[in-house]
């Protein structure tokens, strides 16, 4: 990553004082991904054992992505300024128990490579399920209990101090990267061909990818119209500390990398 990136330029201190988080920053874009040849080596992997999916191969993806293109993307506002985070972490949804919808965070995402990041998800599920991990579950489930109003203000200054001020709590381990650089779900498992994330007001994360459903629709290979499988993919992203160009770039090296998936086998 480089360091001396100028993060802090005019238009990004005023974009971080205008707008509100995430109220008014949004920016929304999605594309459509041809994946026909990406599943075959999907299937060819399973087969290996190595079991992956769409959504282990785009959180890969974006992770390298970030750390390779777009490292603009691993920043977020702390005290009026834009700082980066100390490593890349993903934010995975997850079914658990019971149907229950839950996330997984991935430390260091982009020093793995596919084959370590199957087995890292699985272990993480394997201890949410018994309770042994999510400590974002675990923060939800305790501020539930909490009556209102209460539960309003104590959630305000858990934003105040950790989302807007930027300290961390080692002890009840809250901080600003609790949730990690970004977010992946997949909505297409739940049946629905398209959508876009929420910029939660409790995470200090800059973009959020939703995978939607893979459809076979007609497209035009070397000149002839044929059925491809086709995924739709959507970002949104922070507007205080990115812009639309740099979701342009991050879509491009999706868009490469998945017509190249064996680069995903070797580490960065």
């Amino acid at each position: 990553m480089n360091s001396s990136l100028d993060l802090n330029t005019n238009w990004r201190k005023v974009a971080s004082t205008i707008y509100k988080k995430p109220i008014d920053s949004k920016i929304y874009g999605s594309v459509e991904i041809d994946v026909t040849d990406l599943e075959k080596y999907i299937s060819a992997k399973r087969k290996e054992g190595i079991k992956i999916t769409l959504t282990h191969i785009i959180t890969l993806i974006v992770g390298r992505a970030i750390k390779l293109e777009v490292p603009e993307l691993n920043t977020f506002v702390k005290r009026g300024k834009i700082v980066n985070r100390p490593q890349i972490d993903a934010m995975v949804s997850v079914l658990l128990q019971d149907g229950e919808m839950g996330s997984v965070k991935i430390e260091n995402i982009d020093k793995l490579n596919i084959s370590e990041l199957s087995d890292e998800i699985a272990k993480k599920i394997k201890a949410s399920r018994k309770g042994n991990e999510n400590n974002t579950m675990q923060s939800k489930d305790s501020l539930s209990k909490i009556p209102w109003p209460f539960r309003s203000w104590v959630f305000y200054l858990y934003r105040l101090f950790t989302i807007h001020w930027g300290f961390s709590f080692p002890v009840i381990k809250l901080s600003a990267n609790s949730f990690g650089s970004y977010v992946v779900s997949n909505i297409g498992t739940l049946g629905l061909d398209s959508g876009y994330g929420a910029l939660l007001p409790s995470a200090n994360v800059s973009i959020v990818m939703i995978l939607g459903g893979v459809n076979k629709k007609p497209v035009v290979v070397n000149d002839e119209i044929v059925p491809r499988r086709i995924l739709s993919l959507s970002a949104t992203l922070d507007h205080r500390v990115v812009d639309g160009s740099h979701g342009g770039k991050l879509f491009r090296v999706i868009k490469q990398m998945i017509r190249n998936p064996y680069l995903l086998d070797e580490h960065i």
